[in-house]
C-alpha cells in the first residue's frame, strides 16, 4: 500500500471532564469498551487477551450503517493516566486520547486523529467512493469524537 504524500489534516476534540486523570485513564485504556462510546466502533478484541500496554495488537470492527469493516491496531504510545495512542495498520491514521489534569482535580481529554504517514490509497479511494468523500467523512469523525468523549465524561462523573 501507498500513503498520500502529505499528511491529511488532524481531527482533534477536547473535553472537560469532573474526574481525575487515573478514572479517565482506566476508561480510555480499556479498548475493549470503545464500542460503548464510540459510534463508529463495533467491537475491539486484544490479540493475546492480556492487560493493554505498549505494543499491543488489537483487530477492530467499525461500522457506518449497513457498512463494516475490520481494522487492525497496535498501541504506540502507552503513559499511564496522561496519553494512550493507537496506530491502525490498514490506513496509517493514529488515534489517541492525551489526558491533562485541572486546577479543579478534573481532566482534560483531548482525543486526535493524526495522519503524519498519510493515509493509504487505498483507505482514500474507499472513502470517496463508500463513505462520503474526505471531508464528509472527516465531519463524521469529528462528530464521533465528540459523542465519544462526552459518553466518556459521563461514565467518568459517574464514578
Amino acid at each position: 500500500m501507498t500513503a498520500t504524500t502529505s499528511p491529511i489534516e488532524a481531527l482533534e476534540e477536547t473535553i472537560e471532564v469532573a474526574a481525575p486523570p487515573a478514572t479517565v485513564w482506566s476508561l480510555v485504556s480499556d479498548v475493549k469498551r470503545m464500542a460503548s462510546w464510540s459510534p463508529q466502533v463495533v467491537r475491539t478484541f486484544v490479540r493475546g487477551g492480556g492487560p493493554v500496554h505498549l505494543g499491543t495488537r488489537t483487530f477492530n470492527i467499525n461500522h457506518k450503517g449497513l457498512l463494516v469493516w475490520p481494522t487492525q491496531a497496535k498501541v504506540v504510545r502507552f503513559e499511564p493516566d496522561r496519553e494512550f495512542a493507537i496506530r491502525v495498520k490498514d490506513n496509517y491514521t493514529i488515534w489517541s486520547f492525551t489526558l491533562e489534569p485541572t486546577a479543579t482535580g478534573g481532566t482534560t481529554i483531548t482525543q486526535r486523529r493524526e495522519t503524519p504517514d498519510g493515509i493509504s490509497s487505498i483507505s482514500l479511494k474507499l472513502t470517496d467512493k463508500v463513505l462520503g468523500g474526505q471531508r464528509d467523512f472527516s465531519a463524521e469523525l469529528r462528530r464521533g469524537m465528540r459523542q465519544t468523549l462526552e459518553r466518556i465524561k459521563a461514565e467518568a462523573e459517574r464514578g
